[in-house]
Formats: C-alpha cells, structure tokens, sequence
C-alpha cells in the first residue's frame, strides 16, 4: 500500500517536473522565435533604409543629370541666339552702308538735276539775248527767230550729250577691263596648281643586264607575249640596266611598266605568269583611276556624278595635252571657275561643275570618233548632266555661243590655265615654226608694212602703210588675221593681234 502511494506521488512529481520542463522549453523557444522575427525586422528595415538613401541619391543624380542638360541646351540656346544676334547686326550693318551708299547716289543725282535745270535756265536765258537781238538786228520774224535758236540750242545739246554718252562709255569700258583684271588676278592667285609633262616613254631600271635575256625569252616568246598583251612595243638597246616602253596609249603603257617591274623583282619570267601579272597590274590601274577620279571630285567639292563619268575623269590623270595633264588642268578649270562665279555671284556649283568636266571627251577621244566637245556633249547627257553643265562645257572652245555667265567663266578659266607659265610645254622647233607661221600669215595681207610676234607668241604687231589702210580697214584686217591664225594654228592659251597705223607729217625748215 506505501508502494503504491510513493510509485503514484513520484509519478506526479514527474509529470509535474515534465510539465514545468516543456513549459520553460515552449517559452524559451517562443522567445528566440521573437527574437528572430525582430532581427528580420531589424534587417528589413535597415534594407528598405538603405534602398531609400540608393534610391534618393540615384534621383538627386537624376536631378543633377537633368539641371546639366537643361543649362547645357540653355547654353546651347544663348550662343545660337548670340550667333544670330551678331548675324543681325552685320546685315543691319550692311543694309546701313547700301542706304548711305543710295543716300549718296541720290545726292549726286538731285546735285546732277540741279546743274541741269541750272544749265537749262543759262541755255533759256541765252535763247531769249538771242532772240531779242535777232529781231533788233536781222528784223526776223518771231517764228523765225524760234525755229534757228531752237535748232541751235538742239544742236549744241546733241553735241554736249554725245560728250557726255563717250566719257560714260569710255568710263564703263575701263571699269569694266579694271574689274575683270581684278578677277581674273585673284582667281589666279588664289589657285596655284602644279604643272607635271608626260611622254610617250616610260623607263624600267634593271638589276642587271642579264635581265634584259630573261625579259626576251627563248627564241624571243616572253618578250612577244608582253607586248601582245599590253599594245606597248618594249625596246631593248645598249642603254644599260633599262629597257624602255614606247607607246601612246599611256594607260597601256602603266599597265606593261608596273607587269614589267613587277616580273623584274619576282625573277619568274614565262608566258603563264606575264599574263597573270598583266592581269593583276590592269586591275592595279584601274582601281587606281577610280581613286583618281573620286579624288578629284573631292578635291574640286563636286558630287553626285555618276559613277562612270568618275572613271572617265581618273582616265584623264594619263592623258596630256600639249604636255599639260589634262585631269590636272581640269581640276584647275574648276578652281578658277568656282572662284570667279563666287566673285560675280554666279552659280558656283554649275560652274565648278563645268569646269572639271569640260575636257571629259579627252578621256575617250582615242576610241570615238568626234570632236572632244562632242563626245563630253554625248556622255554628259547619257550620264544625266544638266543643260547649264552641259552648255558650260560645250562653249569652251567657241564651238558654241554662250548663253550664260558661267559658260563665260569656263572658257576664261580654261584659257588661263593654258596660259599659266609652264603649263604646257613644245619643242623648240615647233615654237619657232609657230612664230614664222603667225608672221606669215600677217604679212601675206595687202598693206601691211612690218609684223612682229611678241610675248613668246601670244602677240603679234602688225605696221600697215597709212596711205593704202584706212582706220576702218585696219580694224577688219586685225577681225581678218584673227579668224585666219584660229582656223590655221594650233596654239595653247590665246594670241592678241594688234593693228598699228601711224600717220607721220614730216617737213624741213630751210
């Protein structure tokens, strides 16, 4: 009975021991768990604390980029306004000159008046002495007074308007020569461009003279097979380590040097790989004759052609003419051209247009029949050319009458780039036969004395006999040799005739 009673208080101090143990252990893990949710707490809102600092320092930079840009357009905004400010006031300025400057004209022209009508009053005044005394004197009639003062008053005022009409003539006429010296000066000044002569030879050096058996081949197949595929005759003399290429196609002949040399440096010398060479050196060239045509066009500030009308200016790079290379002088054309329509305000674009490709029938005059004025007529209108291009160009020479300001300027520019010392070059034979030719002509003319070819030829001084040519004979004689040395001459540039008649009195005090 004791047993039982100590087994069941033992047993209820031990759940009660066990209840106290799970209680403790259920507050002791009630108080991590809340220990634990206010860490998390803690941590999140530290978090939200730090993406609130990220996400107001990433809006105050927002802020700051925003402010920058908006002072960087005002900024912006002010120099544009400044700009068109200063604009303003230079045309503001302008227009105050133009207005004194019409302030002036006006002021001459109301002090011009006034000596008019001051002269009409003296004229009206002598009229009336006149006609007063007339009547005292000869007992004319009134009528007939009138009709003889008023044919004289006509008479001197034809006389004192024709004086005035000549001097306004004479004044125009060398303000206008002043002013295209002025020009033409300045465009030439302003364009200074290099003058280089080709030939119809091209040299090869050699390593050594035991090249020149290699370049003629076996039984002469390799030398053969070049000038079979070039055109170009290749000539092997006693000159030493040089052959020489002769032909007047200078493309050819760029294509048979660069093979040529090319066959040289590598010591492979057979007809597969001549031709293989010619092959590559063609293609060599005519890459670079598209790059010589793109940059003359950018050179010249001159877009839009059509692509084949730039290979055709590259072309022009091998062709001359008296000398002169033609792709260079056609670049200077355009310069002058441009510098001169700007001068004058005319159309600068169509002029520097012009300008560059008004020799472009050069480029294939050796392979089209025709003029080079024709054949640039046809291309430029198959490569869509406008019609103020195309007249520019075609009046060049004269072949055409000019219509506009800028065919004007594009004769005159080519004429002084022909002109320009050392431009183009001739032997000196040619030259002397020129300047007895230009002689010839002028004395072949009935009445002339003596003539003289000047300047290097690009004048000639006629004497005529003052007893068998008159002024107005003189004057068709100078029209006459004119169209005579242009029809029978091939000359660069220009030749002035000049007519001289002198009439001497001569007589003796004895």
């Amino acid at each position: 009975m004791t047993t039982a009673i100590v087994a069941f208080v033992v047993g209820v101090i031990c759940l009660a021991a066990g209840y106290f143990a799970r209680k403790s252990f259920g507050e002791a893990k009630i108080r991590s768990a809340e220990e634990e949710a206010r860490r998390i707490i803690a941590e999140a809102e530290k978090d939200a604390e730090a993406k609130r600092r990220e996400a107001l320092l990433e809006s105050k930079e927002e802020v700051h980029r925003m402010r920058t840009e908006a002072e960087r357009d005002i900024r912006d905004r002010r120099n544009e306004l400044q700009q068109i400010e200063r604009r303003l006031i230079q045309r503001e300025e302008a227009l105050e000159k133009k207005f004194e400057s019409i302030q002036a004209r006006e002021e001459k022209l109301n002090q011009a008046t006034r000596n008019l009508e001051r002269e009409k009053e003296r004229v009206d005044e002598l009229v009336r002495k006149q006609k007063s005394e007339l009547e005292r004197i000869a007992g004319l009639t009134a009528e007939q007074a009138k009709e003889f003062l008023l044919k004289q008053a006509e008479n001197e005022v034809k006389h004192e308007m024709a004086v005035l009409i000549k001097e306004a003539e004479t004044k125009a006429r060398e303000e206008a020569d002043r002013r295209a010296k002025q020009i033409i000066s300045l465009a030439v000044q302003r364009c200074a461009a290099d003058h280089v002569a080709e030939s119809t030879v091209s040299v090869v050096n050699l390593p050594n003279d035991e090249m020149k058996g290699r370049i003629i081949g076996r039984e002469g197949r390799n030398i053969r097979t070049l000038e079979t595929l070039t055109g170009i005759d290749l000539i092997i003399d006693d000159t030493p380590e040089a052959v020489i290429l002769s032909g007047f196609d200078p493309i050819r002949r760029e294509i048979a040097r660069i093979a040529l040399e090319r066959l040289v440096a590598d010591g492979r010398i057979h007809p597969a790989r001549i031709e293989e060479m010619v092959d590559k050196a063609q293609k060599e060239v005519e890459a670079a004759i598209r790059e010589e045509g793109e940059q003359a066009t950018f050179d010249t500030g001159v877009h839009g052609l059509h692509p084949e009308l730039i290979k055709l200016l590259g072309r022009l790079k091998f062709r001359t003419s008296y000398g002169q290379n033609v792709l260079k002088h056609s670049i200077e054309v355009a310069h002058l051209a441009g510098i001169m329509a700007a001068e004058l305000g005319a159309d600068v674009r169509v002029a520097k247009r012009a300008g560059l490709l008004h020799d472009i029938g050069k480029a294939v005059d050796h392979e089209v029949e025709g003029t080079h004025i024709e054949i640039g007529r046809s291309l430029l209108a198959k490569y869509k050319e406008s019609r103020e291009v195309i007249h520019a160009m075609e009046c060049h020479h004269g072949d055409y009458e000019p219509t506009t300001i800028e065919a004007v300027l594009v004769t005159a520019a080519d004429s002084i780039s022909a002109a320009r010392p050392g431009a183009r070059r001739e032997t000196l034979e040619t030259y002397i036969r020129r300047l007895e030719k230009l002689e010839a002509i002028a004395n072949s003319y009935d009445g002339v004395e003596k003539s003289y070819a000047i300047q290097a030829g690009r004048e000639i001084r006629i004497m005529v006999k003052p007893d068998r040519v008159d002024d107005a004979e003189a004057a068709k004689l100078a029209r006459d040799i004119t169209k005579r040395i242009e029809s029978e001459l091939e000359y660069p540039g220009q030749i002035k005739v000049t007519v001289i008649r002198e009439t001497r009195a001569v007589e003796y005090a004895k």
